[in-house]
This record gives structure tokens, sequence and C-alpha cells, in this order.
């Protein structure tokens, strides 16, 4: 059988194996939505990350570098910027006011508790938008994972794709809840870095060293007129602006910010920081690493640019099974899946939270323990609510 069939499967096995875990530490309802407030510093940051970074990390903008250089970096350094400060004006003020809050276990919740009269409108306008975004957000996201499991094997149709891709993810979300998805996020966070780091490695040391990439690079450039090593070559001062405002989204993004709420304690946040920057500013470097040392490569070896099938949003694809064996290939790529169902499933799991919490029982029951572990426990009662 194919390595890549047996890495991927063993993937999917593994997510499932850790939600099914899950079920059985979840307890109650407030453990299914938020963990019980009991995620460590690592498993937040972790999380957090995962959670954040979507395959655009590992296909969107390795593409967006080897196409036009690095003065598409801007973005990933806006990223880091917004990220950093998220972190640091954010996550403990909301790990204690969302808990003295009435322990609100949502945004919205959270808005309503907070502003009285006018947090009920707060309340219902943000539930509302969560769930419109977010389920046309979802949506992209099942397309992605269906688009790269079609095109890694061969013979699978689009639909078959997609119910693997979105039966899987689904089915871990729905088993352990919030659990289930931070503790595969630390998995599937491990899997991202651990890619992007050792691919451009393998780049680096495929082409020789630093001089014989570097005047591979110039080769190119000779021919397409591009300035590629340049952060300023080919932009203008708006342009700059604009592509690293995309950090200012971080102080919104209800999926990131439950990883805040779900924090053991304020004071854990501030190691999970230190934890969720490191492992954010190596998985960016490796993603503008893929493509800029990717532009050397194939200039090295403009016979395999076929490999990348005209996208060049593949290159990350391209390159982990041009230069590993197919065990090691399986891994690897087995990271873009990973990217692509952690925002999934975390987005999945806002959505939920949205109809049960801040519809659900905050409009036609008013008490959580008449919810109670009928929604923590979802086989055992999720659809069987009154």
């Amino acid at each position: 059988m194919n390595p890549m069939y047996i890495t991927f499967a063993i993937y999917l096995v593994a997510v499932l194996l850790i939600g099914l875990a899950a079920y059985f530490s979840t307890r109650n309802f407030d453990d299914y939505i938020l963990g019980g407030r009991s995620l460590g510093p690592f498993v937040t940051a972790m999380s957090a990350g995962a959670s954040d970074m979507s395959g655009w990390l590992l296909m969107g903008l390795p593409g967006a570098i080897y196409l036009s250089g690095l003065n598409e970096a801007w973005i990933a350094i806006g990223l880091l910027v917004g990220a950093y400060f998220n972190w640091l004006l954010v996550a403990g003020r909301l790990r204690v006011h969302t808990e003295y809050a009435n322990n609100a276990l949502t945004l919205p919740d959270y808005f309503f508790h907070r502003f009285g009269a006018g947090g009920h409108l707060m309340k219902v306008v943000s539930a509302l938008i969560i769930l419109f975004f977010f389920t046309i957000y979802c949506a992209s996201g099942i397309v992605a994972g269906a688009t790269l499991f079609q095109s890694l094997f061969e013979g699978m149709t689009y639909n078959q794709a997609m119910w693997l891709g979105a039966g899987a993810t689904i089915a871990y979300t729905f088993l352990g809840g919030f659990l289930a998805v931070s503790w595969t996020d630390t998995l599937q966070a491990s899997l991202m870095i651990f890619a992007l780091i050792l691919t451009p490695v393998m780049v680096y040391l495929g082409l020789g060293g630093a001089e014989q990439m570097s005047a591979a690079i110039q080769n190119v450039a000779a021919g397409t007129g591009k300035e590629y090593g340049s952060l300023f070559a080919g932009t203008t001062v708006i342009g700059i602006i604009s592509t690293a405002a995309w950090g200012l989204g971080y102080f919104g993004q209800p999926h990131i910010l439950a990883r805040f709420m779900a924090a053991e304690s304020a004071k854990s946040l501030v190691s999970a920081r230190r934890i969720g920057m490191t492992w954010m500013a190596l998985c960016l470097a490796g993603a503008v690493a893929v493509g800029y040392f990717g532009i050397a490569y194939f200039g090295a070896n403009p016979d395999k640019v076929s490999s990348m099938s005209g996208n060049h949003e593949r290159i990350f694809i391209a390159l982990s099974t041009l230069l590993f064996n197919p065990w090691i290939a399986g891994i690897i790529l087995s990271a873009i899946l990973a990217a692509v169902m952690s925002t999934l499933s975390c987005q999945l799991l806002v959505c939920s939270s949205a109809i049960t919490e801040d519809f659900y029982k905050g409009f036609l029951r008013k008490k959580r323990a008449t919810v109670g572990t009928g929604m923590g426990r979802p086989p055992d009662g999720y659809w069987r609510l009154p």
C-alpha cells in the first residue's frame, strides 16, 4: 500500500482516538464548551496557534513568497505583531473578566453579562455574526481539505474527499468538544512546526548552501525582472500597511479568544504567550523560507517545476514529495491537513457554542443546569433536547 495513504490513515485514527479520550474527560456542558477552564500553558499556546493558522500557512503564504518574493512577508510580520499584542493586552483580561461575568462561556454571553441592558442586543448581534461568517469559513475549510485529499490521492472523487476530511473533523469535535479540539490542536501544531522547519532545511542542504541558493535566485530574478530578496521592491507604503494590517484581526477572532478563556489561570497565560509566540515565529519564518528557498530550488531544477501542476500554492506539496521518501512526505503533508482540520474544528465548536449557549440556553432555556451533561456528552443527549 502507498506509504502516504498509511501515514494519513494513522493521523486520522490518532485524532479520532484523542476525541474519544476527550469524551471520557468531559463531564458537563462547561467542559464541552470551554474545557472546564483547565488548559495548561503549553496546550493553550499550541491550540491558539493551530486554530489560527489554517492551510494558508503551508500553502497560501509559501505560494505568495514563491510568486512575488519577500515583499509578501509583511503579512507574516503583521500577524506576529498583532498576535503578540493580542496575547499581551487581551488574553489575561479576558480570562479574568469572563469568569467574573457569571462564568461566561462564549464572547456573546460575556457581552450580555458585562454590559447590562445593552448587552442583550450585543449578544444577539455578535452571535448572529459568528454564525453567519463562521458558517462560510467552515465551508471553505471543508473545501480546502477536500481539495488537498483529491490532489494527493489519485482516483478519489471530490465528494469522497470532502466526506473523509469533514467527517473526521466533525467526529472528534462532536465526541470530545473543547478538550478534543484543544488536544488535537496540540498534535496538529506539532506537525506543522516540524514540517515547516524540516522542509526549508532540506531544500537548503539539497542546493549545497547559501552561495548556490543565492546564485539560483539571482538567475531566476534575471529572467523575471523581480527582486525576490527585497522586502520593499514592488510594493508601496499603502501596500505594506494593508498587508501588515492582517494582524489587527486577532483582537476579535472568537476561536482564538476562546483559548484565552479556557486557560487554567491568567498567570499561566504569561508562559503560554512565550510558547505561542515562539511557535508562531518559527512557523511563519519556516513558511517564508519554504517559498523563498523554493525559488532557488526550482530555478536550479527547472525540469521539476511541473510537479506544482501550474499552481504556485502547491510549492510546499511539491517540495515535500520531491525531497523526502514517501513515509516522511506523508507525515509532512499531514501537516497541511492538520492546519485545515485544526481551524475547522475550532470554528465548528464556536458555531455550536453560539447555537447552544447563546441561542438555545439564552432564549429557550434560561438555566444552565437544564442543559447539563446532555449537551456536554453529545452521544448521550446532544440531539435529544426537548
